[in-house]
């Protein structure tokens, strides 16, 4: 069986070696050529019913409530919120369920040095900057 195995994956490495070869790639094939890129549209039945509730009821509007500024980026937006556990918990769930149902953001959560702020970075490819700014209301809480 570990002969078969070893036999397959040595075959696959001489296929794409021969791919690379006949394309004029000395590189492997680039991932983004085979990549899916989901829309930019939130699918909110990425969520069961129970979640998608509390993710869109509960989670989203406490978490927009913390919020004590917005710093604008230049392919997306960051939030402060209070570096507290209870904050931390909601922004984790909250982050989880996004990443389902908006694939497309690039979601980061930072704690700055000495008891600094806690930050939600929602960034990603052209067009989530304005996705963040229409689905957060941002234009009209400036």
């Amino acid at each position: 069986m570990n002969i078969l195995l070893l036999a397959a994956l040595s075959l696959s490495a001489i296929c794409l070696a021969a791919l690379n070869t006949s394309t004029g790639q000395s590189e492997p094939v680039s991932s983004s050529l085979t990549e899916h890129l989901s829309p930019l549209a939130c699918n909110a039945f990425a969520l069961s019913p129970e979640v998608r509730k509390r993710h869109f009821e509960k989670l989203g509007p406490a978490l927009l409530k913390l919020t004590k500024s917005t710093r604008e980026l230049p392919d997306g937006y960051e939030f402060e919120l209070p570096a507290d556990n209870k904050t931390y918990q909601l922004l984790t769930e909250w982050a989880f369920q996004e990443r389902l149902c908006c694939p497309f953001f690039d979601i980061d959560l930072r704690f700055d040095r000495e008891g600094g702020p806690l930050w939600l970075r929602l960034t990603g490819r052209p067009g989530t900057k304005e996705f963040v700014k229409e689905e957060f209301d941002l234009a009209s809480s400036r």
